[in-house]
C-alpha cells in the first residue's frame, strides 16, 4: 500500500453494516405501529426471513471486544431470558398472516455456548414451531472454544445448524493474555474436529489485526495453525480501538497497538498467507475457500450484508431478538432495549422493545443499495432510474479525488473500486453518505479505517 494514500485516507469511518448508520439514526424510533407495518409490508412482499437471537452472557470480560455482553458466572439468568426471547417472537408471529419461512438463524453473543445446550435446544424448538424451513436454510452460531462442549455441537447439530463460527483472534498466549481471551489451541482444535465428525459443512474462525503487542510473527505462527485446521471461511477483521464506547479496551495502552502502515502490513502479511493457503479475498475483511457458498456467491454477485454478516442470501425482512439487538425490514431499522432488564421488562408488558431506529425515505433506500452493491461486489451502476437521486450526484462528485487518486473508475453509470482503493472502501462508501456524515458530531465515533 503506498504510503501517501494511507495517511490520506486513515481516518474514522464507520463499517457500514447500516445505512444510515447507527449514531445517525433519528432521534425519536419508529412507533410500535410503524414497526408493524414496516414489517408486515415486507413480509407480504416475501414472506421469507432471516432471524438473528441476541445471547449476551460471558463468563469472563475479552477487553478487546465491542459487543453488548453481561458479565456473569451465574446461570440461574439462562431461563428467564429465553423465555423473555420467545415471548417477543411470540409478537412477530402473531402479526404475520401466515407462518414465515425461516432462510437464516444465527445465535449471537456474548457467548451463545454460556448457554446449557438443554436450554438451547428448547429455545431451538420453540422457535422452529411457528415456521416453515426453507430448503436452502442455514443456522449459525458463535462459538467460544473454550465453552463449546461436544454436547453443545450434537444438540444444535440436531436442531439444523450447519455453520459454526470460532473466535479465535490470535493464537499466541502472549495477546490472547492481554486481551482476556481464556482459550487454547487445542480448544480450537478439539471444537473443529468434533464439528467436522458431526457434519457441519461450514466452519469459520474470526481473527483480528491490530491486537495488542501484535506483530508480524504472531501473524505468521496465527496463520500456520489455521491453514492446519483448514476452516472454510475467515473473517480478518481489523481491531476496532473505541475506548470510549468499550472501556473495557483501556485494559492496554495505545502504545501497545501497531498503527498506520504497520497494522496494514499486518493485514497484508495475512491476505498473501491465506490467498497462497487457497483462500479467496471476499467483500470486507473477509477470505473464503472456492468450495464455500460464501465465495461461490461471491463470484456470483449475489454476496449479500446485514448485521449478520456477509450471507450468499437476501432476505429483506431480517428480525432480531434479544437485548440490543437490531432488526431491519429494509424500509426500517430498530434497535431492541441495550440493558437486558429493560428488554426483559418491555417484553413482558407486550411491547416490541424499540429504544431507537429509523425510518428510510426513498433517498435512504438508493443510497443503502449503493452502498450495499459497493461493500459487496465492489462496483455499483445506476442506470435504472430508481437507483438515481441528488444525494448520489453529491457522493460522486466528493469521489472525484479518489478516482484521482486511482481507487476508483467511473464510466456512465457505473463505479468500479480498483484493486488499490479496496482498502479504502469504507472512505468511498463514506462519500457517498451525503445525507448524514456531514452531520457528524465533533468527538469521535467509529475507528480508522486502517
Amino acid at each position: 500500500m503506498k504510503q501517501d494514500l494511507l495517511s490520506k485516507y486513515n481516518v474514522p469511518a464507520p463499517r457500514y453494516t447500516s445505512y444510515p448508520t447507527v449514531p445517525y439514526w433519528q432521534d425519536s424510533p419508529p412507533s410500535q405501529k410503524e414497526w408493524i407495518n414496516c414489517v408486515q409490508n415486507s413480509f407480504v412482499e416475501n414472506s421469507e426471513i432471516s432471524l438473528y437471537i441476541h445471547l449476551p452472557y460471558c463468563e469472563s470480560l475479552c477487553t478487546y471486544c465491542g459487543c453488548n455482553k453481561r458479565i456473569t458466572k451465574n446461570h440461574q439468568v439462562e431461563q428467564p431470558y429465553i423465555e423473555s426471547l420467545l415471548k417477543e417472537w411470540q409478537q412477530y408471529l402473531a402479526i404475520f398472516p401466515q407462518k414465515p419461512i425461516l432462510k437464516e438463524l444465527h445465535l449471537g453473543g456474548g457467548t451463545p455456548t454460556f448457554f446449557q445446550p438443554t436450554y438451547l435446544q428448547y429455545l431451538i424448538g420453540e422457535i422452529l414451531k411457528g415456521v416453515e424451513l426453507s430448503s436452502t436454510h442455514h443456522f449459525s452460531f458463535e462459538a467460544h472454544p473454550s465453552s463449546t462442549t461436544f454436547q453443545h455441537l450434537t444438540t444444535l447439530r440436531a436442531c439444523g445448524f450447519n455453520r459454526i463460527s470460532i473466535g479465535v483472534q490470535d493464537f499466541d498466549n502472549e495477546i490472547l493474555q492481554i486481551i482476556n481471551r481464556q482459550q487454547t489451541y487445542e480448544d480450537v482444535e478439539r471444537v473443529v474436529i468434533e464439528a467436522r465428525e458431526l457434519g457441519y459443512d461450514s466452519i469459520n474462525f474470526d481473527l483480528i489485526f491490530g491486537l495488542p503487542l501484535q506483530t508480524p510473527t504472531h501473524i505468521l505462527s496465527t496463520f500456520e495453525k489455521v491453514n492446519a485446521l483448514r476452516p472454510d471461511r475467515i473473517a480478518f477483521y481489523s481491531y476496532a480501538h473505541v475506548p470510549w464506547v468499550s472501556p473495557s479496551q483501556r485494559a492496554y495502552s495505545e502504545k501497545d497497538l501497531p498503527t498506520g502502515q504497520a497494522k496494514r502490513d499486518l493485514y497484508e502479511l495475512g491476505k498473501k498467507l491465506l490467498e497462497d493457503s487457497g483462500y479467496g479475498e471476499i467483500g470486507l475483511d473477509h477470505f473464503a475457500l472456492p468450495t464455500d457458498a460464501l465465495y461461490k456467491a461471491a463470484k456470483t454477485e449475489v454476496l449479500h450484508r446485514n448485521f449478520m454478516g456477509y450471507t450468499p442470501f437476501n432476505t429483506k425482512l431480517n428480525l432480531a431478538l434479544g437485548a440490543s439487538s437490531i432488526s431491519d425490514s429494509w424500509t426500517a431499522f430498530v434497535q431492541n432495549e441495550k440493558t437486558i432488564e429493560a428488554y426483559q421488562k418491555r417484553v413482558e408488558l407486550g411491547e416490541f422493545p424499540i429504544v431507537k431506529g429509523h425510518l428510510l425515505h426513498k433517498e435512504d433506500q438508493v443510497l443503502r443499495q449503493h452502498i450495499l452493491n459497493l461493500i459487496c461486489n465492489y462496483q455499483t451502476d445506476w442506470l435504472d432510474e430508481n437507483l438515481q437521486c441528488d444525494a448520489l450526484y453529491e457522493g460522486l462528485e466528493r469521489l472525484k479525488p479518489m478516482i484521482e487518486d486511482g481507487l476508483l473508475s467511473t464510466d456512465d453509470f457505473q463505479l468500479k473500486v480498483n484493486q488499490i482503493g479496496k482498502p479504502f472502501i469504507r472512505n468511498i462508501c463514506m462519500a457517498l453518505d451525503s445525507r448524514y456524515w456531514a452531520k457528524q458530531p465533533n468527538k469521535q465515533l467509529f475507528s480508522n479505517v486502517v
